[in-house]
């Protein structure tokens, strides 16, 4: 029974852990050679796995940034208190090569505090 049970278990992990790994992109879609300073206002967040993310509206463009996980954030003071709709910040970071309303955020600046994401 135990030897049946582990069996599973094993199939069970090689059968989930390439679909999460297929879930999750790679940041080579990110343009790193030009960087964006983006200033605007929070229309949306959410704060959880794998990464936090803001609806940025910037003047002419609403952009989808993607932040770091939770677990980063926290540690590193940027709290989901922070990320509050009609916050105004600062976001520098990469444009995603394919989807060209979305960023990888390095950085935000919110409350007149910078946080490094990366």
């Amino acid at each position: 029974m135990i030897r049946a049970l582990t069996t599973m278990t094993g199939l069970l992990a090689a059968l989930i852990l390439p679909a999460a790994a297929l879930a999750h992109h790679g940041w080579s879609e990110y343009d790193t050679s030009k960087a964006l300073t983006l200033t605007g206002t929070i229309k949306d967040s959410g704060y959880e796995h794998p990464h936090g993310h803001i609806s940025l509206e910037a003047p002419g463009k609403t952009w989808q940034v993607i932040l770091a996980p939770p677990s980063r954030m926290d540690n590193r003071g940027l709290s989901k208190e922070m990320l509050k709709l009609g916050t105004t910040v600062t976001v520098v970071g990469y444009a995603n090569r394919g989807k060209p309303d979305e960023m990888r955020a390095e950085r935000i600046t919110v409350e007149g505090k910078t946080i490094e994401l990366r």
